[in-house]
């Protein structure tokens, strides 16, 4: 089945099912804070590894151990 953007109502129903994940600027958006920065930087690797076999590629910015994930559509 190809891949259809959500609308708003949709993602406001779905949206509490995923804890910690808002809407901020259009995108869905979670921070994490981890125990120090390997561990952000390893938990983004695990992310980026499943965000490549997917094909979908994350927005997303880390600082020591802060890790900040928007996420959006560029092709639907």
């Amino acid at each position: 089945m190809p891949a259809k953007k959500l609308t708003d109502a949709e993602i406001n129903a779905l949206l509490p099912k995923l804890r910690g994940w808002k809407i901020v600027n259009g995108k869905l958006h979670q921070e994490y804070a981890c125990k120090d920065f390997v561990t952000a930087f390893g938990n983004m690797t695990r992310v980026a590894l499943v965000a490549e076999a997917m094909n979908h590629h994350p927005e997303w910015f880390n600082v020591w151990n802060k890790v900040v994930i928007d996420l959006t559509t560029h092709s639907v």
